[in-house]
This record gives C-alpha cells, structure tokens and sequence, in this order.
C-alpha cells in the first residue's frame, strides 16, 4: 500500500482501503480493520512504579559510597550513630528525588487528552457520530470548523477549509486545504495541503477524508513513539556527582590502605598482631567515613531547590532539580520560533495605498477603502469578553482597525453583510455585499496577483481612474519587496454597486473591482528577545532558530532578532536539504548554520543529537506537540507556559511561566548561580574534611593522642550543615554573565577548586596540628601531664571545628578576596556562621564537657584558638592574591 497518499488520486486511496467516498465502509469491514489496525489511540510506555522510581535514586555513584559507609561505619567500626546519620540522609535524599519525577512522565498522557471524543463518519451511506478511538482506516470523515482532526486523512473535499497545525508543523498561519493530489515524490508535512493530520484544529470551512493512519501510526503517534523511545540524557550535575563518588572512592582507598600498611608497621610490637591488625582496621574506616561529606546530597539537593525557588520568582518553573545548575551549563538554545521569539500573534506591520507604503503605526483615514475593505471582507467575530475570533489573519485585520480607534461594531452595524463569495483554496479570494446608505460596497480581500486579473479601476487620493499595466507592476513590485520582509500579503478592492445579485458568484461580483490597496502581516518578534539574544551571546551562548515555518519567514525573523546578520542565506537550511545529509556531515557541519526553516519533528531531535554531539549541553524550547522529542532528547527542556501544549510541558524539564525568551537568560544567570554556590559548598566540605582526615591520620602516625568519635561527629554535624546551605545562597557573582560556558568536561573540582581543596585542607590540618603542640606548651596544668594533655586535645578539638567556621568565609570566593562590602550581604550566611560557632562553644559549658570529653579553657587558649582561626582566613587571602597576581582564574 503506498505511504505517500499526499500524491495519490482520490479514487486509488479509496482503492486501496476499500471503502467508498459516496458511502464509506461498510459496517462488515469495521471488525476486521479494527482488529488488524488496533484502537486509535496512542499507547505509552510501561509505567514506573513509585517503589520503582525509589530504588532507582540509589544507582548512583555517589548513594552507593555513602551506603558502603554506613555499612562499614556501622558494623565494623560500632559507629552506629555516624551509620544512622548517613542512612537518613541517603533516605532523605531518596524520596526528594522521587517526589520531583513524578510529574515528569506526563507526555504522552496528555497526548491522549488531547485527542477528540467523537467523529463524524459516514458509514453505509449514513452519516454517524462514533468515539474517535473507533476509527479505522478507509473511514470517511466529515470536518467543519471547530472540530479537532481525529485521525490522518487524505482529503477528498474541501469547502474553504482550512486547518491550524502550528502544534504540530509549527507553522504560525492556518493552511489551506485542498483536496488535489499534490504531485512531488518527498513533501514536507507543512505543505502536505491535501492531508489532515491528528489533534491540528478546523478554524475554517468544511472537508471530508479517508482515514490513512490511526493510533501510533499517525504523525502526532510517530512523535509518542519518539517520546518513548528518547534516552533521558544525563545532566552535567549528575555526571559531576558521579564523578565526584569515583574521586572520593579512589582517595578513600588510598586513605585506608596508607593508614592501615602505615599504622600497622609503625606500632608493629607493641601489641599482639591480630589485636593490632583490627585495631588498625578500624582506624582506617573511622578515616574513611570521616573522608565522605555525608550531608553533600542532601545539601546540593536544598541547593537546588532554593534555586527553583527563585527562578519561580522570575517566572521559570522547574520540574526537574538537575535542571537548575544544567541551565548555567548551557552552550547552545535550540529555540523554536512560533510562539518562542515571535508572539504566535498575526498583526498588520504595513499597509500600501496611494502608491505608498505606511507602517502600521501611522494613522489612517477612517473612511480608507483599504480599510473597509480588511473590516467588511472579513469573518471575525468578537466574544463577551471582547476578544476576537476566528482565523489569525483576519483577527490582525480587525485589530489592526480597533489600534486605529475605528469603531469596528457601528461600522458593521451600518454596512451589513448581505451577500457572500466565500473564501476558495482555488481563487484565493473572499468578498461581501454590505449595504451602504442605500446602495451597496462590494468587499474584496485575497491573493494580490489573483485579485489584479480581476481589477480595472485604482483609488489614489480619494479619485478613481483607469489603472494601467505599469500601476499594476508596481503594485507587484510593492508586493514582492513586502514579501522579502517575510510579510503575509493581502490584496484589497471594493466597488458599489446599485443593487443586490440574482447570481452572487464570482464571475460577477469579483469583476471590474477598484483597488484599495495591500495590507502586510507578520507573527512579530517578541519585543524583548533580541536584547536577550543579544545577552545569551555576551555570556557566550548561541542561540539557534529551529522552525516549521517558510525558509523567508525564518530567515526575515532571525534577521530581524539579531541571530542572523542581513545576507547570510548560507547560514540557513531546510528541511528538505537536511534530509539529504547524513547524520556524520550534519554532525561536522552544525556549526554552519544558525537558522533550520521547514522541519520536522525528526529533523529537531537530529539537530540537537549533532549539537550534542559536538560536546555541547543544548537547551530546547518549544511549545508544540512538535517540539516535544526534541525538548525530551535536550540536555534542557524548556516549554511554553502559557502557549505551550501540555505535551510540550510533560516533556520539558522548565516551563516559562509568561512564555519570555529574556526569562531564559535570567535562568541561565540563576544557574550559573546554583552551579556556583554549589561548588563552593563543595571546597567548603571538601577541604574541611581533608583538615579533619590529615589531623587524626597525622596524630594517629605519631602516636599522639586523637579525637574521639563523638567529638568527630559533633563537629561534622555543627560545620557540615547551615555553613554549607548557606552558601548555597549567596547571590549571583558580577560579571557571572561575562563568563563562557563552563563546558561539557568541565566538573565541581574546574577552575582551581580541586587545588584550593589540597592545599587549604593541609593548611587547616597543620593549624590545627600546631595548635595542638601549642597546648602542649601553654596553659594551666603545667606539670600535670595528663590534664595538659587533655587541654591540647581540647583545643585541637574546637580549632578543628571554629576553623571550619572561619574557612567558610574564605569559600565564598575562590579566587577573589572576601575583604569587601559583598562578603556579608547574605544575612543567611550571617546568622549560620554566628549560631554554629555558638553551638560548637557550647561544648565548653560545665555541663557539657564531660559529655564530649573536653576540658574548660582559660583566655590565653581562647585566643590560641581563635588565632588559629583568623591564620586561616589570612593565609588563604595570601595565596588568593598571589593568583590573582599570576592571572589564575
């Protein structure tokens, strides 16, 4: 049977099907179609249970190490309060992680809803109305204005129709169908004029077709099999953490295996072996756990919610965490443009008369023929509400008029329709009767080389002459440069006449018409993406037109937003130019192109796989059923909020909630934030950790006296949580958006971190290492080895704890200084600081000491220990400034 039935006689469709167009099929066919062809309704993948979604967060890398730990802390070290505390925040982690994806596998369900409840066939010769999921193939389906396509047809009539398939085509204007067979071998679904196609909309007249595909076969079910079959692309943050479990695994490894062989032979001896091996044992997983930053998933996660807290504020609604710090990852924004950077908004930019071409902004003469002739010749209507409906082209007509103070209502009122020719694919032409104080206006609008075979007349400054060949050239003329600027061209002419037609056909009342003049619409550009294009390029972001519109639509839009430069036609390709090139070559040479004008669905998904495959994160935007694969292949997804099919939104990762390109950057700056904020929270635990691994391990091989497990614990418990959070809400650096994209490779541990994390964790260790030599040497219980023993301890212990406070300072700003006013602008930040550092003095209060094995310090420790602090912060400013001086960025 053949596939192609856009170019396929009415009668060999009807073949081919067995049905007839007079009758339709008859009711002994229905079982056996609908057996061998199925229901039409479109089928999803097998769903994810919740249990299922909850096992699945513990496949990643960085869950599986700390689980091991709280095993091996656990049941081997006895340390079943470090266990507890790990297993909560894995648990916790868990059941955030699945409470954000249950909303993201809505897609296809909403497929479904949108999918029409009943249909109009004929069956039998009888005309019946059945549930749209009884359809089978060869079924005749009438149409009519205001009905949803509910299967793919090929056309066998058509009465004016025309169908709205922006959604699925991305093409802003209503086609206009025909039932001739369209004679090219490869058709692009945008000109596809003889065909209906699934959930695209009747704005206008009436048809009929035979059903060719239903179900999974349609257009729109081939876009649910891509959405079931798109792969979920990992998020840099993803591959950042689990990158960050394998480094962390490694250097745990490391640790157990030094301490352990170290330890082992040092204080080979003095103890039996066996005790000695297992006391080793489990001083090296005692190191190990302390090694892993347990609350890190659980901080990166309130991280990033705090982010989608704020991008809600600026109107972009995440439904997926990750999406937050991908966004400020982002190299590329594959945008559509229907809907996207223009307004999906038909409206009049020009109009020509008296030989002159007037931007709309300039005003009109209310008694202009051109402009009763767009008032009268026209099928709008205006609701309750005062909003107007109908076909975008001739709502922009009527607004157009309303923007010009006309009062649209007396206007009608005084000129009533009382004749009509309708619109016809074939003419391309509309006109009315309308009374006009006691004669009558012949309205005329349509085609501008149609409407010219039928005038002989032209109004210039209000007189009427003769037109001649060279005014009709020039009309053409005006016509074509319109059209260069990817205007939409209607032609207007009007006439009076005395009395009403016996015969109101064309022939007769499209003769000897007077032209007025013609009017250009465009779907604009929304107002402010051009300067948000223009601020994504300064951050080092491409912004890609991809479109189902007209290559010159496309190319005058991009144009117009700054994307493309004026010329540059090499830089835009179509549809069916990227049929002919292989992924490899479109993989080579996506680079070359800014601006993809009549494509499909399929075209969208290999656009972004090439960009993707260039080792760019590509961000998606869409608000059509179209758009859906590709927003789903994307590393982001960003749909339409207001404009946006609930298939584009199930399919996204962000929706913007007032459909604002300039939203995009501002999520781009907030992402960039999160990813920020995260990394310093990252130095912060990192290198706070190191201190604590490099003291015990140091103390441990010496043979001093270490810190117990309680105190251990306290500490991570008081420095690992608010200091952390907090930093993950520190506002957005300057110059952020100066920056380029971080890039695919790049990882937390980018841009001098994974050094600043070394060298400041040593340096905490030694401090706090030298402190406790110092109290060794200074204090009360001189002479008292043992109680000066414990004073030592006691203040390795709070300098341990304090100068993780202290270094939390230094971890707002890798490489910048922290000596200015920005360094407390977040009061949360502020107040974490100040109730930690509380909290880990309290342990010195009489009633807490013996609980945590502490001694009570006088003034000298104090200050020996707050010195220790302060060295900390001026060393790390130190070692700032000479990268500064250096040009490390």
């Amino acid at each position: 049977m053949p596939q192609n039935f856009y170019n396929q006689k009415i009668e060999d469709v009807a073949k081919d099907f067995a049905t007839s167009v007079a009758s339709g099929l008859k009711a002994s066919q229905i079982d056996g179609l609908r057996a061998k062809y199925g229901s039409n309704s479109l089928t999803s993948k097998k769903k994810v249970s919740i249990w299922q979604r909850f096992l699945a967060q513990f496949k990643d890398f960085m869950i599986i190490v700390l689980i091991v730990a709280a095993l091996l802390s656990g049941f081997v070290a006895q340390e079943w309060t470090d266990a507890a505390i790990i297993m909560i925040v894995v648990i916790l982690n868990a059941v955030l992680g699945v409470f954000q994806e249950t909303r993201s596998e809505e897609a296809i369900n909403a497929l479904k809803k949108m999918a029409t409840p009943n249909a109009h066939v004929r069956r039998d010769g009888q005309i019946v109305e059945i549930p749209s999921t009884e359809l089978v193939p060869g079924d005749v389906v009438l149409l009519e204005a205001g009905d949803v396509v509910p299967a793919d047809l090929r056309l066998t009539l058509t009465k004016s129709l025309k169908i709205e398939e922006s959604a699925l085509t991305g093409e802003s204007v209503p086609v206009d169908k025909t039932s001739d067979p369209v004679n090219e071998e490869k058709v692009a679904l945008a000109d596809q004029d003889n065909m209906a196609f699934a959930n695209t909309n009747v704005t206008y007249g009436r048809g009929e077709g035979i059903v060719t595909e239903t179900g999974m076969n349609t257009e729109v079910g081939k876009i649910a099999t891509m959405l079931n079959n798109t792969d979920e692309t990992d998020t840099p943050l993803k591959r950042n953490l689990n990158q960050l479990g394998k480094t962390l695994t490694i250097m745990i490894l490391l640790i157990c295996a030094v301490v352990f062989v170290v330890g082992f032979f040092t204080k080979k001896g003095t103890e039996p072996t066996d005790k000695l091996a297992i006391d080793m044992f489990l001083v090296a997983v005692s190191l190990a756990v302390a090694a892993i930053p347990e609350g890190l998933p659980a901080i990166v996660t309130i991280i990033l919610a705090l982010g989608t807290q704020v991008m809600a504020k600026h109107n972009s609604i995440v439904r997926k965490l990750p999406a937050v710090e991908t966004l400020g990852a982002t190299d590329i924004i594959c945008s559509d443009k229907t809907g996207t950077l223009t307004q999906n908004k038909m409206t009049v930019e020009q109009v020509y008369y008296d030989n002159k071409i007037h931007q709309s902004s300039n005003s009109i003469n209310h008694d202009n023929h051109a402009l009763m002739a767009m008032v009268l010749a026209n099928d709008s209507k205006l609701d309750d509400n005062n909003q107007l409906l109908g076909d975008p082209t001739e709502t922009a007509l009527i607004q157009y008029a309303l923007d010009q103070k006309i009062d649209v209502h007396n206007l009608l009122v005084n000129h009533k329709r009382l004749q009509e020719v309708p619109f016809d694919s074939g003419r391309k032409l509309m006109s009315t009767v309308n009374e006009d104080n006691g004669q009558y206006f012949v309205a005329v609008k349509g085609a501008p080389d149609q409407l010219l075979k039928r005038v002989t007349r032209i109004e210039l400054d209000g007189k009427v002459s003769e037109i001649t060949e060279k005014q009709k050239n020039e009309i053409m003329l005006s016509n074509q440069n319109m059209a260069k600027n990817a205007l939409r061209v209607l032609g207007l002419a009007y006439k009076p006449v005395e009395q009403l037609y016996d015969d109101p056909a064309t022939d007769n009342v499209e003769q000897d018409l007077i032209f007025a003049g013609l009017v250009g619409m465009i779907d604009p550009e929304r107002p402010e993406a051009k300067e948000a294009i223009k601020e994504a390029h300064s951050a080092g972001i491409r912004t890609v037109m991809i479109t189902g519109d007209f290559q010159v639509t496309a190319q005058a839009i991009a144009e117009r937003l700054g994307i493309l430069k004026p010329g540059q036609d090499e830089r835009v390709v179509t549809g069916a130019q990227l049929d002919e090139f292989s992924d490899e070559y479109l993989e080579k040479h996506v680079a070359d192109f800014d601006v993809y004008a009549r494509v499909s669905p399929e075209h969208k998904v290999r656009i972004v796989k090439a960009w993707q495959a260039q080792g760019k994160i590509v961000a998606m935007t869409g608000d059509g059923v179209n758009d859906a694969p590709s927003l789903k292949q994307a590393d982001i997804g960003i749909g339409m909020g207001i404009t946006g099919t609930e298939v584009s939104k199930g399919a996204s990762d962000m929706v913007l909630a007032d459909d604002n390109f300039a939203t995009i950057v501002e999520a781009v700056k907030q992402g960039r934030k999160v990813f920020s904020n995260i990394q310093k929270a990252i130095l912060y635990l990192m290198s706070c950790n190191v201190g604590e691994v490099l003291t015990v391990f140091m103390m441990t091989m010496l043979g001093w006296d270490i810190l117990a497990p309680v105190q251990l614990l306290w500490i991570n418990l008081v420095t690992d949580t608010l200091p952390a959070i907090a930093l993950g809400l520190e506002p957005v650096e300057k110059g952020i958006m100066k920056r380029t994209p971080r890039g695919k490779k790049s990882n937390f541990f980018s841009g001098g971190v994974a050094s600043s994390i070394v060298y400041q964790g040593i340096l905490e260790g030694v401090i706090v290492l030298t402190t406790y030599q110092l109290g060794l040497n200074f204090g009360p219980h001189m002479g008292n080895a043992n109680l000066q023993h414990a004073d030592a301890l006691t203040m390795a212990f709070l300098t341990l704890g304090l100068i993780q406070l202290f270094h939390a300072f230094n971890s707002k700003y890798i490489h910048q200084s922290i000596f200015s006013k920005r360094t407390f602008a977040n009061k949360w930040f502020n107040w974490a600081i100040l109730i930690s550092a509380i909290v880990m003095a309290a342990v010195e209060l009489p009633f807490m000491t013996k609980f945590f094995d502490v001694t009570e310090l006088n003034s000298t420790q104090w200050l020996i220990v707050l010195g220790a602090g302060i060295c900390m912060i001026l060393i790390v400013e130190i070692v700032k400034g000479f990268q500064r001086l250096s040009g490390k960025k």
